[in-house]
């Protein structure tokens, strides 16, 4: 995840770089169910509204969460499918926070409603993340179901009124594109604390979908527009907070952004980038599914490292016996092609591998979603064109 916001504030207020702390254990994203109530078309775990046999009982999940304690984990975020088909998901949510977890909910948002938002409330929640793909037709058809946006701003309304800390999910392809600053008004409109801008990755549903992807220069433009108005928030005092995932290439494009904006604060910038590191998928960010078999995060479904039922996840997560484990711990990891010989690594990380591995088999090649020219990820940030805009180069 890369945190716009909190680079932007260095922008307005900046602070010392100081040396680069790795968290306690990793974030873990944990799919608690398969089932969900709607077919979106990005969907990376492939959820139906049906049961799945063999998932995780209550028992279980406590079990693996005494673990997940005693080995340093400090975030959970529940999910799914969808988490509120869950019949137990407050039982678990509210264990959870007794133990001491930062505890989100990732949600479609449809299922919040008058029934149960007491009871949402009452867990305490840090976060509640809700999915929008854009207007309410677009919304609607990418969901699959009609009425599917009505019901998510309902839920987002409902979440707001109780003061619970509520987030807008919007991930782009070249469907949706024009609608960005229409989500951005949303979120203004409605209050809404946190936007979490998703790059298409090839995994799931999305696999399946990959052709949709917006073009690189829509892109950047849309990159563009994040930090334009999360610089905005920041001047103004604000806590909005905007974030985006699934490319860290919006690091090193954001720091050609401030370069050319603000280039009397490019090289603090430039530190705090090199701090924040890049891609951090097996090393502070996993995931473990509804079957409980653990992943080096959520787009990694094909792939297994074991299973909580027969090890600990914290004898998993150690293992780099593992070949994609061992390559993803790496530092600095191992890539080929235009990610290896990036001018900067040490701010990207090499980016997303599941999508190089999607593509092409190898996980260790170049992400065929960098957005950067050739010239830009060569410490030449000075490629722009007369109308000043980037040029981006074909390959």
């Amino acid at each position: 995840m890369f945190r716009i916001s909190q680079f932007m504030h260095e922008l307005v207020n900046p602070t010392p770089v100081v040396e680069r702390r790795s968290p306690p254990g990793p974030v873990v994203i944990w799919n608690l169910i398969r089932r969900c109530n709607l077919t979106c078309k990005h969907c990376y775990s492939i959820s139906a509204d049906i049961d799945f046999k063999g998932e995780l009982s209550t028992d279980e999940i406590y079990t693996v969460m005494d673990d997940l304690k005693n080995y340093g984990v400090p975030v959970l975020i529940l999910s799914g499918g969808e988490p509120l088909l869950r019949p137990d998901i407050f039982d678990i949510s509210q264990h959870a926070r007794e133990m001491g977890f930062y505890v989100g909910l990732s949600t479609n948002g449809t299922l919040v409603d008058e029934n149960n938002i007491d009871a949402i409330a009452a867990i305490g929640y840090d976060y509640v993340g809700i999915s929008i793909d854009g207007t309410r037709d677009t919304h609607d058809r990418f969901r699959r179901k009609a009425g599917a946006y009505d019901a998510s701003l309902n839920g987002i309304r409902l979440c707001h009124d109780r003061d619970i800390k509520v987030g807008l999910r919007f991930t782009m392809t070249q469907d949706n594109d024009s609608e960005l600053p229409d989500m951005l008004k949303l979120m203004d409109d409605e209050a809404v604390d946190k936007f979490y801008f998703s790059h298409l990755n090839y995994a799931g549903r999305g696999n399946r979908n990959r052709a949709d992807d917006a073009h690189f220069i829509s892109t950047r433009r849309a990159m563009d527009l994040l930090f334009e108005t999360a610089l905005f928030h920041a001047e103004q005092g604000n806590h909005k907070e905007f974030v985006t995932g699934n490319n860290d290439a919006d690091g090193v494009y954001l720091l050609q952004w401030v370069r050319k904006n603000y280039p009397d604060s490019a090289e603090h910038i430039a530190a705090k980038l090199r701090q924040w590191g890049g891609n951090s998928s097996g090393v502070n960010i996993a995931n473990i599914d509804n079957l409980g078999n653990v992943h080096p995060d959520t787009f990694w479904w094909h792939y297994n490292l074991g299973n909580v039922r027969e090890r600990l996840f914290s004898d998993i997560w150690e293992d780099t016996s593992d070949p994609i484990m061992a390559g993803l711990k790496t530092n600095p990891r191992q890539i080929k092609g235009r990610c290896g010989e990036c001018g900067y690594f040490n701010i990207c990380g090499g980016n997303t591998r599941v999508r190089a591995f999607q593509l092409t088999g190898d996980p260790w090649a170049e992400d065929p979603a960098c957005y950067l020219t050739d010239a830009e990820i060569m410490n030449n940030s000075d490629v722009v064109t007369k109308d000043n805009t980037y040029k981006v180069m074909a390959g």
